[in-house]
């Protein structure tokens, strides 16, 4: 039978997909302990074999074309089949065992991860998972989890992200705040409102609020009397009793707006997003029980 991939096209194959999942050549390069001008050339190997091109390069970023979106998923998938062809061979379990420690930010663990995690753990009953919620950054080098999530772009290279969602945000307040403030018409008037601060706790700074006026991204400092430190579900309590305007995730509040008990403002200016990654420490060798956290994750409609 004749070959259809030798030994460089599948390390290409690989290195491909570790450059999509980590964002860069340098990034990738790191993780898989080769030089970026490895990586680099691996990608013209696979660009030239498949006659199209994987990646759009600038001098400030990279991002994936279309038709290398849709290769790596296929790559991915293929990848994952053949990992776990070996587990059946080396004798692992296809139930994950163990125990499997997550770290998730307040918001996500309350409005998308714990709601979905007794699903999870019935598909592994003999997985026990282990969550914490916090809003502080981990170290996979030192803390001893498999995962975290968080509401940020990836910045340490030797991680692996996998994108679970773009949020929207919108503006919102209570009924009963509207009654004493006009609502605001255009961004200047939020200079008179009670905006809700939230600071990252990562940095410590105030999170500025951020808007799109004819397709461009514009970013506000807002004022207010009341700053939230560390769990941005406080600024939720806050805004719900009345006590001002806050910029927050729309899927925080769609009861809440569908209910009447909050209402969005400024509308015109919506459209913008915050990801949410998940990540996880690159290895060779991804344990299971991680591989079907990552799976169940960024499957939708499970």
């Amino acid at each position: 039978m004749q070959r259809h991939f030798d030994n460089v096209q599948m390390s290409s194959i690989e290195l491909f997909c570790l450059t999509v999942e980590t964002g860069n050549f340098t990034a990738a390069a790191n993780a898989a302990g080769v030089t970026p001008a490895a990586v680099s050339r691996s990608i013209a190997r696979l660009e030239k074999r498949l006659q199209t091109r994987l990646f759009i390069r600038t001098t400030r970023n990279m991002r994936t074309t279309d038709t290398g979106q849709r290769y790596y998923v296929d790559c991915r998938n293929a990848l994952n089949q053949l990992i776990e062809a070996e587990d059946k061979i080396s004798g692992e379990t296809q139930e994950p065992v163990g125990v499997l420690s997550i770290s998730v930010p307040t918001l996500y663990a309350h409005y998308r991860l714990l709601p979905r995690i007794n699903q999870f753990c019935g598909l592994y009953p003999q997985l026990k998972v282990n969550i914490e919620v916090s809003n502080q950054n981990i170290d996979f080098s030192e803390d001893n989890y498999d995962v975290a999530i968080r509401g940020s772009e990836l910045y340490d290279s030797g991680l692996i992200a996998r994108r679970l969602e773009d949020a929207e945000l919108i503006i919102v307040a209570a009924p009963s705040y509207l009654q004493q403030h006009p609502a605001p018409r255009v961004l200047t008037d939020l200079q008179n409102h009670e905006c809700i601060q939230y600071t990252l706790p990562s940095s410590g700074r105030k999170v500025p609020w951020t808007f799109l006026s004819q397709g461009n991204l514009i970013k506000i400092e807002t004022t207010g009397h009341l700053l939230c430190l560390q769990d941005f579900l406080a600024t939720l309590t806050l805004v719900k009793s009345g006590a001002g305007l806050m910029q927050v995730y729309r899927f925080s509040v769609e009861q809440e707006l569908q209910r009447g008990e909050l209402v969005e403002v400024l509308q015109e200016y919506s459209g913008t997003t915050r990801p949410f990654i998940l990540i996880y420490p690159y290895a060779r060798y991804t344990p299971f029980k991680t591989r079907k956290f990552i799976e169940f994750m960024t499957t939708p409609d499970q």
